[in-house]
């Protein structure tokens, strides 16, 4: 039923329903870039309050909280999606609620409250990633197994690239340097944006929100659906007891849940670094929006670059070889962004400190950091999109939605564990850097329980 080996099956063409699927990726990734990782998220832990290290604790929690929330979601309706059939309709409603929530975020001034935009991300998070549980369980229906590597690195791509497009504009025509109130291209902002009160931050939410809502479309309008299975009276009894058996069922299929062990541990680490990355550099070096934007312009430059190679190399070595690859790499590039600050490397290597206002990245602290952060981009999108196709390839398509509401859990389960501990760690310490250090260990035990997981994982 399902092939043990990579396969090298000519590509299948890209229909007009697969390529729509493809742009839900497209529409989400702008999100997680410019919100959460490069520019509202840095603007959360730096401007909104005048402790970085209280703000990224408080980041940290607000993670917690939401990853909680979509652990407990993710199987409940991925079970319900399999028993009732359509997919849509639950990715319309997660999709209002995110829309909402996003818009909402251009009303966290700075030195207001951190508890508001902490609970619009919560909502606006939860949205995202259920949203994903429903995306990701149509691929099987969608894509042959031996397509699956390709595709899914593809749409991965294609959702770095929404998100660059998004994060370029926010950069060269919305962010503002503080002092001169002129962007980087020596203009005034668009929509009269006043960055000295993180007005080119907040308005990542309300231009993420019109983004999704705009390139969802296609998904929603061309993309086959599964066809209605039950009547509603039914749904959430029968849905609930598949889930029941789905869980039961994993103690017969061992590889599949080593995969998803090691999965839930892996995943945690790279969630955090994802997140926590940009937050932390701008507490190390004092980066604003414009530095922030730069920088995440770059990795999801490399991001897309890498994705585009995976999609030919899944085929070729298979996606248990890329994520092995990549959580070395994630390890070694960890261990390299802890280890650097503004004049040193390695723990130990004196650097020429910074000098004040000498231009973008002018400091060797910050190239450094700037160089290991690449190698984070490199493989951070490799190895979930790799992730995606493992799963795919180990499971039916009469099963994806409950598997892969599992498989959400699995990024989600303990998600909280991993931002927990930077966040418990850093206020105990008061060291953000031995915060993020707890991060390694989760790469570390990922890595090693998947090193001996069957591929596919049956």
């Amino acid at each position: 039923m399902i092939a043990t080996t990579p396969d090298s099956a000519k590509p299948a063409p890209i229909t007009r329903g697969l390529a729509g699927w493809m742009l839900f990726d497209w529409a989400a990734q702008p999100f997680f870039t410019v919100v959460i990782s490069f520019i509202f998220g840095p603007y959360f832990v730096a401007r909104l309050t005048d402790d970085p290290a209280y703000g990224q604790a408080i980041w940290g929690y607000t993670l917690v909280v939401s990853g909680v929330a979509i652990a407990i979601l993710s199987p409940i309706l991925g079970s319900l999606a399999d028993a009732a059939g359509p997919r849509k309709p639950w990715i319309t409603f997660f999709a209002v609620i995110k829309i909402l929530s996003l818009g909402f975020l251009w009303f966290a001034v700075p030195g207001s409250a951190l508890i508001y935009p902490a609970i619009l991300l919560v909502f606006a998070s939860i949205a995202a990633e259920c949203s994903i549980v429903f995306n990701d369980s149509m691929m099987p229906r969608l894509v042959a197994q031996d397509q699956s590597g390709r595709i899914s690195n593809m749409a991965w791509g294609l959702g770095y690239l929404g998100g660059m497009i998004v994060l370029i504009f926010v950069i060269l025509f919305v962010a503002a340097d503080p002092q001169t109130g002129q962007t980087v291209l020596g203009q005034a902002p668009l929509f009269g944006i006043d960055a000295a009160r993180g007005e080119d931050a907040r308005i990542t939410g309300p231009i993420a929100a019109l983004w999704y809502a705009v390139f969802i479309l296609p998904m929603l309008l061309f993309t086959p659906d599964a066809p209605r299975t039950q009547r509603s009276r039914h749904v959430i009894r029968n849905g609930l007891t598949e889930l029941k058996h789905t869980f039961a069922g994993l103690r017969q299929r061992t590889g599949l849940l080593r995969f998803l062990i090691a999965r839930m541990i892996y995943q945690d680490g790279i969630n955090a670094i994802i997140v926590l990355g940009g937050t932390y550099a701008a507490g190390l070096f004092g980066w604003r929006t414009l530095q922030l934007g730069a920088y995440g312009i770059l990795l999801n430059i490399i991001a897309i670059g890498a994705c585009l190679g995976a999609a030919r190399l899944d085929a070729m070595i298979g996606s248990k070889r890329i994520i092995i690859l990549c959580l070395i790499s994630l390890i070694f590039a960890t261990v390299g962004m802890i280890s650097t600050g503004p004049d040193h490397t390695l723990f130990f290597i004196p650097l020429t400190p910074p000098v004040e206002g000498a231009g973008l990245f002018s400091s060797q602290g910050e190239r450094v950091y700037l160089a290991f952060s690449l190698l984070v981009g490199l493989t951070f999108g490799p190895v979930q999109a790799s992730s995606r196709s493992y799963m795919a390839r180990s499971i039916t398509v009469d099963e994806a939605g409950r598997y892969f509401g599992i498989y959400a859990l699995t990024g989600r389960a303990t998600s909280f564990l991993a931002p927990a501990a930077v966040a418990t760690v850093t206020l105990i310490s008061g060291s953000a850097t031995l915060g993020m250090a707890t991060l390694i260990l989760f790469l570390l035990v990922g890595l090693v329980i998947l090193w001996k997981t069957p591929y596919p994982a049956i």
